[in-house]
C-alpha cells in the first residue's frame, strides 16, 4: 500500500456565531443602564437610528398570575424570526469580531451639534493622598515639617496605618525624633481623623479623642482589646471596673468608629442601583411586571430617511454603505425587543413559581434551579442564566437581583417536600434571635429542631451557615447573654 499525500473532500456541519449574534447576546446578558450607553453609542455612529419619542407606548406588562401555569410561557416573541438566542454558544465558531461600525459613518439620530452635554459629565474628585498632601500644605508653615510630613504621607498603608517607626523615619531624615512625632499627631487630626497611626489601638484613642469621649475606662477597653475579641465580656467587665450595661455602651462606641480610615477612601462614589423590571400587586391578586421605562433604550428606524436616501445615491459604494447601515439599525431594533419580550418571560416564570415568598416572606422561598425555569419557558438554560445576570426587580419585598430567586434545596424528611437552603438560612437566623441566656442552642440543637420542622440538614451544613451570616458558636452566644443577662 502506497503511503502518500492526498485530497479528500469532507462535508461537516458546524454552528456559526455571527457578529450580529454575538452583539444581541451581550444585549441580552447586560443591564438596562448598560445598554442605555450602548444604544447611546450606535446612535451617534448609524445615521438610520433615531429615539423612540418618550411619549410612546412601552411594551405592554405582563401578568403572573400565581395559579396559572401558562401565564408565563404562553407569550411569544415577535420577532419574526426563530429564537437565535435560545442556544447553547459554548462550544461554537465565531465568524468574526462583533459588528461595530466605523468611527465617523453617521452622526446624532438629530442630526445637531450641541455637545453640552459633555459639561454635564462628573469629573475624578481628589484621592485621598490628593486631599492629604492639600492638609500638610495648609496645616505646616516650616517647611521642614511639610518635609517630614510629605515623608510620613509616602510610607502611608493602603489601611491609613504606618508602616515604619517614628525613630527610623527620623533617623532616615536626619531630624530629632520627637519632631517627627509631633508632626505625626498633628497628622492624626487630619481627615480623615485616625491616620498615621502605628496600631489598631491608637486608631481608636485618636478617634475617641477627637470625639471627646476618651476616659480612663475607653484606656483601659483599648488596652484589653484581645479579650474584645475573644468575646469575653466578664473579663472586660474587670479590666475597666464597669458593668455591663457601661460594657456594652462602651463596646457600641467603638463600633462606630472606622478601624481602617484609609481604607476605601479612593473608591468611586457607589451608584444607586435601577431596577430593570418592576413589580406591583394586580387587581385580581396576581402580579404584573413590565420594564422600567425610565431605563429602557427605545430605537426606531428612520425609514423615510432611508427611502429618500436610496433614490438620491447613485454611487454603488454609497449604496452599500447605506444597506449595511440599514441591516445594521434594523438588527438592533430587532435584538432589543426580543431581549425585552424574553426578559418579561423568564421574570414572569420566577415571580409565578416564588409567589409563596412575595406574600408571606423568606420563610416561603422554594428552591428554584436554572434548568426549572427553562424548561417551563421552552428556553436554553444558558439563555436563563443571561437574563437572570445583572438584572434587578423591583418587588413588594424590596430590590432584588434575579439571581436572588435561584437557591439550592434541602430535603426534606422522610421524602418530604425539599426547602430553599435560603429559607433554612431564615430559619436558623431566627432561632439565634429568639435565645435567651438560659437557652443558648448549639449547632446540634438546631439540626434537631429544623428535622423536627421536616429539614434533614447535616450539622456542618448548619455551622457553614452560621458562619456565613456571621453568628457566633453557641459558647460565644452564652457568654455574650450571660454578661447581659
Amino acid at each position: 500500500m502506497a503511503i502518500g499525500p492526498r485530497l479528500d473532500l469532507r462535508q461537516s456541519q458546524s454552528l456559526v456565531m455571527t457578529p450580529q449574534l454575538r452583539q444581541a447576546i451581550k444585549l441580552l446578558q447586560s443591564s438596562n443602564m448598560e445598554v442605555v450607553a450602548f444604544v447611546e453609542e450606535e446612535l451617534e455612529r448609524n445615521p438610520l437610528l433615531e429615539r423612540e419619542e418618550a411619549s410612546a407606548a412601552a411594551p405592554a406588562p405582563t401578568a403572573a398570575a400565581p395559579d396559572s401555569a401558562e401565564a408565563a410561557s404562553s407569550e411569544t416573541l415577535a420577532v419574526g424570526e426563530a429564537q437565535p438566542l435560545d442556544a447553547d454558544w459554548s462550544n461554537v465558531m465565531d465568524e468574526g469580531e462583533a459588528y461595530r461600525p466605523a468611527i465617523g459613518s453617521g452622526g446624532r439620530a438629530d442630526f445637531g451639534d450641541d455637545l453640552s452635554g459633555i459639561e454635564e459629565m462628573p469629573g475624578r474628585g481628589p484621592t485621598l493622598r490628593e486631599r492629604l498632601a492639600a492638609q500638610i500644605r495648609l496645616g505646616f508653615d516650616d517647611p521642614q515639617d511639610r518635609l517630614i510630613g510629605s515623608a510620613l504621607l509616602a510610607l502611608l498603608e493602603p489601611t491609613g496605618r504606618l508602616g515604619i517607626d517614628v525613630a527610623a523615619l527620623a533617623a532616615r531624615l536626619g531630624c530629632e525624633e520627637r519632631r517627627v512625632e509631633r508632626v505625626r499627631r498633628v497628622m492624626q487630626r487630619f481627615e480623615p481623623v485616625g491616620m498615621f497611626c502605628a496600631d489598631l489601638a491608637e486608631c481608636l484613642r485618636v478617634q475617641l479623642e477627637e470625639a471627646g469621649r476618651y476616659d480612663p475606662f475607653m484606656a483601659r477597653l483599648l488596652a484589653n482589646l484581645q479579650l474584645l475579641a475573644r468575646r469575653d465580656m466578664r473579663g472586660l467587665m474587670e479590666a475597666c471596673g464597669v458593668d455591663a450595661e457601661d460594657l456594652a455602651e462602651m463596646v457600641a462606641e467603638l463600633r462606630r468608629l472606622d478601624p481602617k480610615p484609609g481604607a476605601g477612601g479612593d473608591d468611586p462614589p457607589l451608584t444607586a442601583v435601577l431596577p430593570d423590571v418592576l413589580m406591583r400587586a394586580a387587581p385580581d391578586g396576581g402580579w404584573v411586571l413590565e420594564l422600567n421605562p425610565d431605563t429602557m433604550p427605545r430605537v426606531l428606524v428612520n425609514r423615510g430617511f432611508a427611502a429618500r436616501a436610496t433614490v438620491s445615491l447613485r454611487d454603488r459604494e454609497q449604496r452599500n454603505f447605506l444597506t449595511e447601515h440599514l441591516q445594521n439599525a434594523n438588527w438592533l431594533v430587532k435584538s432589543l425587543e426580543q431581549r425585552a419580550n424574553t426578559i418579561l418571560k423568564v421574570a414572569s416564570e420566577i415571580v409565578r413559581r416564588q409567589d409563596g415568598f412575595f406574600r408571606h416572606g423568606v420563610a416561603f422561598l422554594r428552591p428554584l434551579i436554572l434548568r426549572d425555569v427553562a424548561e417551563a419557558v421552552e428556553m436554553h438554560e444558558s439563555t436563563v442564566s443571561r437574563v437572570t445576570a445583572n438584572k434587578f426587580m423591583a418587588t413588594p419585598r424590596g430590590m432584588l437581583e434575579l439571581k436572588y430567586f435561584f437557591t439550592t434545596a434541602i430535603q426534606g424528611t422522610a421524602g418530604g417536600e425539599s426547602v430553599s437552603a435560603e429559607a433554612v438560612r431564615h430559619r436558623i437566623r431566627g432561632m439565634v434571635h429568639e435565645e435567651t441566656a438560659s437557652s443558648i442552642l448549639s449547632d446540634d440543637a438546631i439540626v434537631l429542631r429544623l428535622r423536627e420542622e421536616g429539614v434533614d440538614i447535616a450539622r456542618r451544613t448548619v455551622a457553614k451557615y452560621r458562619e456565613a451570616m456571621r453568628i457566633p458558636s453557641s459558647v460565644q452566644r452564652k457568654r455574650e447573654k450571660a454578661v447581659t443577662a
